[in-house]
């Protein structure tokens, strides 16, 4: 299973990282794709309204959780993966690393 990887604020701010977090498009599955589950609600409520730390999922066991949400925010600001990767493969991520 990928791991989150090293994020900083400035990625967050600045972009550049998404890419390197995200797996590609085709590495989706497809039920990411359409928006039907509970982690694209998550994301999309997220990505629309943002997310209080109170609202943080648990992370799975071996995953940092803070590493975890950090390169979700990265993706979600980025500018370069259009809108359904950017969504799809966040909420993938986030079924990956959270309960």
């Amino acid at each position: 299973m990928q791991k989150p990887i090293e994020v900083t604020q400035l990625d967050i701010a600045f972009g550049g990282k998404a890419m390197k977090i995200l797996p590609t498009f085709s590495q989706i599955p497809a039920e990411f794709k359409r928006d039907s589950n509970k982690w694209n609600s998550f994301i999309s409520n997220w990505f629309f309204s943002g997310l209080s730390k109170d609202k943080w999922p648990k992370p799975k066991d071996g995953i940092n959780g803070k590493w975890a949400m950090l390169n979700i925010q990265a993706c979600l600001a980025d500018f370069e993966p259009k809108h359904e990767h950017k969504i799809a493969g966040a909420a993938y991520l986030a079924s990956k690393w959270f309960e």
